[in-house]
Formats: structure tokens, C-alpha cells, sequence
């Protein structure tokens, strides 16, 4: 009879709501050089390495309106996945216009979108 006693405390757990609520645990901002910045942000309960990098792209958005610019263009990011904690390592050039390249992102649109989608800036 303790046979089923022992299975029992095997079994897994069901996931719980909050497993699926993302947990943004901050941004650390570098000025490289001139316009080139590096954004390293934190978080848990991602799905995937794009809810990071959004997070990413969020925080450059934000970073490139408090510098008095309007435009950033995305150069790379770095996405790994530690005990559990997500980290993007991101870089972005800041600019007052529309930089050339095929990742740019308007900072104010930009923001708005994240700001409806619940993800915080920087």
C-alpha cells in the first residue's frame, strides 16, 4: 500500500495563471558610442525569446524619445534563457530621423504600442 503514496508525490503540477503573466525585471541602458546604444533587460514567464526582445525594443523606443529623438534602427539582439530568467542583450542606433535599414522603428508609435500591450519602458 505505499506504493501509491510515493507515485503521488511525483506528480507534476498544473501551471497556474500566474506562469503566464510576464515578469519585467528592468532595463540597464549603455551608451556605446555617439548614437549606438545597448539595452540588457531581464524578465520571467516569457513564452517565447520574442516577448524579450520585445522588451527590448520597448525600453530603446522609450530611451530614444528621452534623448529628444524620434527614430532608432535595430542592429542586433542576443536572447538567452537562464534558471528561468530571460535576458536580451539589444542594440540600437538613435537618430532624429528616419535612419535608412529595414529595422527602424518610429519611438513615439512605438512606445504607444507597448504601453497597450502592457510592456514596460524604460
Amino acid at each position: 500500500m505505499m506504493l501509491p503514496l510515493i507515485l503521488a508525490g511525483c506528480e507534476t503540477r498544473a501551471p497556474l495563471a500566474d506562469d503566464f503573466i510576464p515578469d519585467y525585471q528592468g532595463v540597464e541602458t549603455k551608451l556605446l558610442d555617439g548614437d549606438l546604444v545597448q539595452f540588457d533587460v531581464a524578465m520571467t514567464n516569457a513564452l517565447s525569446s520574442e516577448n524579450v526582445a520585445d522588451y527590448a525594443e520597448c525600453a530603446a523606443a522609450r530611451y530614444t524619445l528621452i534623448r529628444g529623438f524620434g527614430f532608432a534602427r535595430h542592429v542586433r539582439t542576443n536572447v538567452e534563457i537562464v534558471g528561468g530568467v530571460w535576458r536580451a542583450d539589444a542594440v540600437y542606433t538613435i537618430s532624429p530621423s528616419l535612419p535608412r535599414g529595414l529595422k527602424t522603428i518610429d519611438a513615439e508609435v512605438t512606445v504607444q504600442n507597448c504601453m497597450e500591450r502592457g510592456i514596460p519602458t524604460v
